[in-house]
């Protein structure tokens, strides 16, 4: 079969990607299956690990979304938290534009911040409440920048990796707490992160950490799955090629956010 991802994301890409499977599917005499793209980058981790069912809860952060999301099985999920404004990865993008870092800033913020400490600075954890489980970066974002602003150029280049640790450890912090305090209420055994984000190393190392407190099983894809692939489509298509859940081919996409099947 032919499996396309037709939400969420930039509209443009997305119909570029629909009107070629769309072609492919026709021309080919092959079914198509339409993807969440969301759902891929869950999916990702079924790559390696076939046998992983629900229930889990799923931490999918990227440049564009943040969410936590309650799988009870592969047909039913709730998403119990998700960003009320910006997402992790953007957040680590535009701190890494306020310090001329370069883009994209999650890559970069992780490297540099190597060889810093991570209590060199205090920013915020916004929405640190009791039973919330919605994540919030614009203040943080505005925090790092009024810091940032209130020290010169030698200041900031001199303690560039301490900074960029502290920055980290913040958005860190947050969705680690939030993630281990949801599946330790619900009892929930297996932890999922997925999307870009999940390349972090710091995200990786406190998530584990996290999940053998509370005796869960973390689960990451590799690297080379973390970030927007063809693979992770294709893996989140194969329940539905089994159960020949089809598309037609007046299928179309649309740029919406957030995390649904179609």
């Amino acid at each position: 079969a032919i499996a396309v991802s037709i939400n969420p994301g930039l509209i443009g890409s997305l119909l570029v990607g629909v009107s070629f499977a769309k072609s492919l599917s026709y021309s080919l005499n092959k079914p198509l299956i339409a993807v969440n793209h969301m759902i891929g980058h869950i999916f990702a981790n079924k790559i390696e690990n076939p046998d992983l069912l629900p229930p889990y809860l799923a931490l999918v952060v990227s440049g564009g979304h943040t969410e936590l999301v309650h799988f009870k099985s592969e047909n039913e999920f709730e998403v119990v938290g998700k960003t009320r404004d910006d997402a992790a990865g953007e957040a680590f993008d535009k701190v890494a534009k306020l310090l001329k870092l370069g883009y994209p800033g999650g890559p970069l913020i992780d490297k540099i911040s190597k060889n810093g400490d991570p209590k060199f600075h205090y920013f915020p954890r916004a929405l640190n409440k009791k039973d919330n489980y919605d994540f919030s970066f614009s203040g943080f974002k505005t925090s790092v920048r009024n810091y940032i602003e209130s020290k010169d150029s030698k200041f900031i280049e001199e303690h560039l990796a301490d900074i960029t640790a502290s920055v980290q450890k913040a958005i860190v912090d947050i969705l680690v707490k939030k993630t281990i305090t949801y599946a330790l209420k619900n009892k929930i055994d297996k932890i999922i992160v997925a999307g870009g984000v999940s390349a972090n190393s710091l995200l990786r190392s406190e998530i584990k950490k996290g999940a053998a407190k509370i005796n869960a099983e973390a689960y990451f894809p590799s690297m080379q799955y973390c970030m927007d692939n063809a693979a992770m489509i294709g893996a989140a298509a194969v329940s539905k090629l089994e159960k020949e859940q089809y598309a037609d081919l007046e299928l179309n996409a649309f740029s919406t956010k957030g995390l649904r099947f179609l």
